[in-house]
């Protein structure tokens, strides 16, 4: 056996953390590129979602590289992502693949069913075992998305462009070299401290809000690699979702700090349900945000997302109320770079006029 599975931001390393401590042989796909999109998009039905065209192109990567398994993360609620490993397995077959396809249900449906499906994979480890492993990898990945937020935060002070995207590559390799709890605990620390050693200089600097779905978000080649631009654009960033955040069974959002139920409160006088994938999420970090005092807020989803075409439609009003701006920016494989920075350029510019007539009016 060998697996394979499909790029989605940081979770390359929590899946290539876990399968080593349970001596999975496993293979990583190219990072997606274009190449990848092509793949996808040729295969994938014309009006799936753009992320299920990237993964297909992943999975084609992985099986062509030599792999065996696909492992596929499952999905909850109202929303297309539950479907796509299905779809996925249906496509590959059909252009001719031989695999076996095992979904990793999140561990919110429940921890003993997530176990036993890794176990599937790791059939000679106990459940105990497994779950040591998914434990102490859990501290690791929670790290990364840590030091990913810090990032964030730092890059738009940044003395010399470029220090803090060199300082984390650092940091992440010395996560990378940690095994044990105490050793991840040490090189959590030690990581952070690299990002705060980035030399800085004082700047009053737009803060902006990223939402939306989280593939895009998490993701960097789909999203244009748009939070480094923006950081170097000397903009302090927030984003509404991590890996772990969107991971964690228990409703905390341990990198990002609060908890859904925190964000879903903000949401109510807006949307006060669940309507799949992060839509209600989307309207309740853009509250919050706005009564922090924000600059602005960019939205990201791809073509077609139902639960972001939901809150999508509700923004009018929010900004009539609140009076924050937000940019959504709609992603699939026609999306060209230039077109997105030229949006985002004008909307920079909308959010620094805007800051400029509040402080002459105050």
């Amino acid at each position: 056996m060998k697996v394979t599975f499909p790029h989605m931001g940081t979770i390359d390393s929590l899946l290539s953390d876990l399968f080593t401590r349970l001596e999975i042989d496993f293979l990583v796909p190219p990072k997606t590129s274009t190449k990848t999109i092509s793949l996808g998009a040729r295969y994938a039905p014309e009006f799936a979602c753009f992320p299920l065209k990237v993964n297909i192109g992943n999975l084609i990567e992985g099986l062509d590289l030599g792999a065996d398994t696909v492992a596929m993360v499952g999905g909850l609620g109202p929303c297309r992502f539950g479907f796509y490993a299905e779809v996925q397995n249906r496509v590959l077959r059909d252009i001719g693949y031989d695999f076996e396809m095992i979904v990793l249900e999140p561990p919110a449906i429940g921890m003993k069913i997530f176990l036993e499906r890794c176990r599937r994979l790791a059939p000679k480890k106990s459940l105990w075992q497994i779950f040591q492993a998914v434990r102490i990898g859990w501290k690791k990945a929670v790290a990364v998305d840590e030091v990913e937020k810090r990032v964030l935060q730092t890059r738009a002070f940044e003395r010399k462009k470029g220090d803090t995207t060199r300082a984390h590559r650092r940091a992440l390799k010395v996560l990378s070299e940690a095994v044990t709890a105490e050793e991840i605990r040490s090189a959590r620390e030690e990581a952070l401290a690299i990002i705060d050693s980035v030399e800085r200089r004082e700047q009053d600097s737009l803060r902006v809000g990223i939402v939306g779905e989280f593939y895009i978000l998490l993701e960097p080649f789909v999203n244009f690699g748009i939070e480094e631009y923006l950081g170097n654009e000397g903009i302090y960033l927030e984003r509404s979702v991590y890996l772990t955040d969107w991971l964690n069974p228990g409703g905390k959002k341990p990198v990002f700090g609060t908890t859904r139920e925190k964000i879903h409160h903000a949401a109510e006088p807006y949307l006060a349900h669940f309507v799949g994938g992060e839509g209600q999420d989307t309207i309740g970090h853009i509250v919050e945000w706005a009564r922090e005092g924000f600059d602005g807020i960019i939205h990201f989803l791809p073509f077609t997302c139902m639960p972001e075409i939901i809150a999508k439609s509700i923004f009018p009003k929010i900004d009539r109320e609140l009076d924050i701006p937000i940019l959504s920016l709609v992603i699939d494989e026609q999306t060209g770079r230039a077109g997105v920075i030229t949006r985002l350029e004008a909307f920079i510019d909308l959010m620094r006029n805007k800051r400029k007539k509040r402080l002459v009016a105050s």
